[in-house]
């Protein structure tokens, strides 16, 4: 059995500034940190074993992993946690998920931030997070999306709406498909790039939203393929999601397919690993960014024309991603659907998609 339990967090080193050790005992009102060296660019102030601990111990959101992706930057606030963002082409900084931080010390670390960055624009961050921003900073807080997140403590493939995934499995079997967890190097890269080379932005991978295949820190990442007659044709990576120094879930992050045995692959590999996760007393799995896929009510906070422009998206712009697919797929495991948001200062905020564009590796 996979040892879910990871080792206990570093001590964090300790500073010539004794708030900065109590800090983490205080209230959030109480506290009074010393941020001279909280926001430095790229590296952060943390050493990568603190900022490792910080995520172990406060990674629950389904971005926290992806704040380890490479050209990253950090506000730091020792004690309490990260905020990781990047800047757009004009240097607007756009922050990724949440803050990898306790709930309690949330308010504060975005309060630290919006200091010293004022026009921030917060990116796919829960509804606890938008009602602070909006509350107490004015931010519009509009769904951007959805998550869906699959009890597994419950899971099976019964029912008429996971017919689509036995169907799958069934027609996998019969091929010859063999599901394995392991660490396969080879045609890995090859059966990528010819993935790429089907998606509706050519040849290059999205970033931020979606931490790249390829990343230095991998701790925990879980890997599974699917092979036919001893070959690799397909991989989905699954990324840990942590509370308390424990593993509490996995989101599949990465996932790609030989172009030529393509069909139903995902839902193969996902039903096989959700096995093997729900044996190992895992009781969520994760399946991530739902982009434009809209509720159908609007909720006060929300800019009407970001909403309209994202349900625009939905139905009319397959041409440039597959936003009914990928809802649909998802769909397909019947989990919990929770909304996210953007959270922004202007009604119309124009720029501030063209930057998040930008970010994300589509131009």
């Amino acid at each position: 059995m996979h040892n879910q339990s990871v080792a206990s967090a570093p001590t964090i080193k300790k500073y010539s500034n004794s708030s900065h050790i109590a800090a983490a005992s205080q209230s959030p009102a109480a506290i009074n940190l010393d941020l001279r060296y909280a926001d430095r660019p790229v590296d952060g102030f943390f050493t990568h074993s603190e900022r490792v601990a910080y995520l172990k111990r406060h990674g629950s959101h389904a971005l926290s992993f992806c704040s380890m992706q490479p050209d990253m930057r950090y506000f730091d606030m020792p004690g309490i946690g990260y905020i990781s963002y990047m800047k757009n082409f004009n240097g607007k900084p756009f922050t990724l998920g949440d803050p990898v931080c306790s709930s309690e010390h949330m308010p504060l670390i975005i309060n630290k931030f919006l200091e010293q960055h004022s026009n921030a624009v917060f990116c796919q961050v829960s509804k606890p997070v938008m009602q602070h921003l909006h509350n107490e900073h004015k931010y519009y807080g509009t769904q951007m999306g959805s998550q869906s997140t699959v009890d597994l403590e419950n899971w099976n493939l019964k029912g008429k709406k996971k017919q689509v995934i036995r169907t799958a499995v069934n027609q996998a079997i019969k091929s010859g498909v063999e599901v394995h967890e392991s660490r396969c190097e080879d045609h890995t890269r090859e059966i990528s790039e010819k993935w790429l080379k089907t998606r509706k932005i050519k040849g290059q991978e999205i970033r931020f939203l979606i931490r790249p295949m390829n990343m230095t820190y991998t701790e925990g990442v879980r890997y599974f393929y699917a092979y036919v007659d001893g070959n690799p044709v397909g991989f989905v990576f699954f990324d840990p999601i942590y509370e308390n120094n424990q593993v509490i879930s996995y989101v599949p992050n990465i996932s790609r397919s030989n172009v030529e045995f393509n069909q139903g692959l995902f839902y193969t590999i996902m039903s096989h690993a959700m096995e093997i996760f729900q044996a190992e007393g895992i009781k969520q799995l994760d399946l991530g960014f739902i982009p434009a896929s809209m509720a159908k009510d609007d909720e006060a906070q929300e800019s009407w024309w970001i909403k309209k422009a994202l349900r625009l998206c939905y139905e009319h712009g397959g041409f440039m991603y597959n936003f009914k697919g990928i809802e649909f797929t998802k769909s397909r495991f019947r989990g919990q659907v929770d909304r996210t948001y953007i959270c922004h200062k202007r009604a119309v905020p124009v720029f501030d998609f063209v930057g998040m564009f930008n970010i994300l590796n589509v131009f």
